[in-house]
């Protein structure tokens, strides 16, 4: 029988962290916005991190279904960027240790990649795991954006928006996860932002910044959330322009306006009677053109 073990490398030297967040972010499932995306790489990018842990992608990943890049140069092949699914530890400005698990998501032995993990956790001595990543609503981007958190036991955190009732979706590795974490004792949170169905499909770093103040809330971490706060203006500025430029958006983002406050007066029921929800298609293909154009005219934002 395979052991858990057998799929990572744990840095020998690796430092105590003991009760350190341990945040969860895969590629490859749903993230609406990039939000999840974003929120790891500003991470990465603003604090200083090092590698305690490296899982085996060439037995987790199916590479025929989503290839690595490699860069051809004149006569030869210049480089290969193998993917890596690694645990980072991260320090706040404060010197408090969190830790990072990034990369993409599994395609193999799921089971064994969820126990292998949880022997991570044990041995570092990790605290909460926290994943965290986007959905698309249909809500304004005008309305402040809400986040669903769900968890391994009551109390363990409260979500400020109504949450969907008992349905069922496609399983994830991180939702895989945080269930069995929960089935053996250890806590675990779920981060799920709200962003604007019509912008699903761009990066939104308004959703990146949202998830940051809700994992500053639960991990009680310093972290900076500056660059986020710029980039997320420079791209609020220009949807806001465009609203501003064409009356027919501005009428499509009104009635999302209506049937949110709606919504909101009812507790939330987002299906309560009212206007007629625009519907994705009509608001997407407008923003998402227009974003694109303000790419290709420039330099696209830097996070």
């Amino acid at each position: 029988m395979r052991q858990p073990e057998e799929l990572y490398e744990l840095k020998a030297d690796a430092p105590d962290v003991s009760g350190a967040a341990f945040l969860v972010n895969l590629e490859g499932f749903m993230d609406a916005g990039s939000a999840g995306r974003l929120l790891t790489e500003h991470l990465l990018d603003s604090l200083e991190h090092e590698t305690v842990a490296s899982f085996d992608t060439d037995r987790l990943l199916d590479f025929r279904s989503r290839r690595p890049l490699m860069t051809f140069d004149k006569t030869r092949w210049e480089s290969y960027d193998d993917p890596r699914l690694e645990v980072h530890l991260l320090r706040d400005p404060a010197g408090k240790p969190f830790t990072l698990l990034t990369g993409p998501e599994p395609d193999h032995e799921w089971e064994l990649f969820v126990a292998a993990a949880q022997t991570v956790a044990t041995r570092l001595k990790l605290g909460t795991m926290i994943t965290y990543f986007g959905v698309p609503m249909g809500i304004p981007h005008t309305r402040a954006l809400g986040v669903m958190t769900h968890a391994t036991r009551p109390g363990l955190v409260t979500s400020r928006v109504p949450s969907p009732g008992k349905l069922q979706v496609p399983a994830s590795a991180s939702a895989l996860m945080e269930f069995r974490f929960g089935q053996a004792g250890r806590d675990a949170v779920g981060l799920v932002v709200q962003v604007p169905h019509y912008l699903s499909q761009a990066a939104y770093p308004t959703a990146a910044l949202t998830l940051l103040d809700a994992v500053r809330e639960i991990t009680g971490l310093e972290l900076p959330g500056e660059t986020l706060q710029e980039a997320a203006d420079r791209t609020n500025e220009l949807i806001n322009r465009q609203v501003a430029e064409s009356a027919e958006v501005a009428e499509l983002v009104r009635g999302l306006e209506v049937q949110w406050d709606a919504a909101v007066t009812e507790e939330g029921n987002l299906l309560a009677e009212g206007e007629e929800m625009p519907t994705a298609d009509e608001l997407a293909a407008q923003f998402e053109q227009f974003l694109a154009e303000q790419q290709r005219g420039g330099d696209p934002p830097e996070f």
